[in-house]
């Protein structure tokens, strides 16, 4: 990142690029660093064992300008699976403090909460550069993080929205969304823990 604000300050006042937290923490500055996709801010120069440096927008989204993607796709797909708990109203009274949970019930789902929605994974997918209605790897891996938390009680209703032509059964396994995951959140083995739940082997 420094590198590339390096040579809008002195080279080329126009380019144009998305960033924020400079930490890896707000998922702003995607993008194809060498043909990867890649934070450009968790990415050092000194690690791409290059002589060059070649940056180019995501796959898979629509060019801004420059560096910079439109990620309408991906937040229509992501609100799609409804990424909140799901509970009955009536659950839910003045007298509601938490809903408790135990170090094993949080383990199931904790892995699949650190995604900080960059868009690394869906620039990666293959499916998606056919499929533009696929439903993608961040908006499913996210539909696995609220169905493997126990106080949710939507898990039929994201079942049924991902279960459709272009829904889970699109995705081909090909792991190159978790391979470029920052976060380490694995959306391909999200993706096979959902199909057991579709298939009866997860409850």
């Amino acid at each position: 990142m420094d590198a590339i604000l390096e040579a809008k300050s002195n080279y080329d006042h126009s380019i144009g690029v998305r960033y924020s937290c400079r930490q890896a923490t707000c998922g702003s500055c995607g993008m194809i660093i060498n043909g990867k996709p890649k934070l450009a801010c968790f990415t050092k120069i000194s690690e791409l064992d290059s002589d060059s440096v070649t940056v180019e927008p995501m796959n898979n989204f629509p060019i801004i300008r420059d560096l910079a993607v439109g990620f309408e796709r991906l937040i229509a797909t992501h609100k799609r699976i409804k990424p909140y708990i799901i509970r009955d109203d009536s659950e839910v009274t003045s007298e509601t403090k938490e809903f408790l949970q135990s170090p094993e019930d949080v383990e199931k789902y904790i892995q699949f909460a650190g995604c900080i929605k960059c868009g690394l994974c869906n620039s990666a997918c293959p499916t998606m550069a056919t499929d533009s209605s696929f439903v993608g790897p961040q908006a499913l891996a996210q539909a696995y993080r609220y169905v493997a938390d126990n106080r949710d009680k939507g898990k039929d209703e994201r079942l049924k929205i991902i279960d459709e032509p272009h829904g889970i059964w699109r995705c081909h396994f090909a792991g190159s969304c978790s391979q470029v995951c920052p976060k380490g959140v694995d959306p391909a083995m999200g993706i096979q823990l959902l199909r057991g739940y579709l298939l009866g082997y997860r409850k």
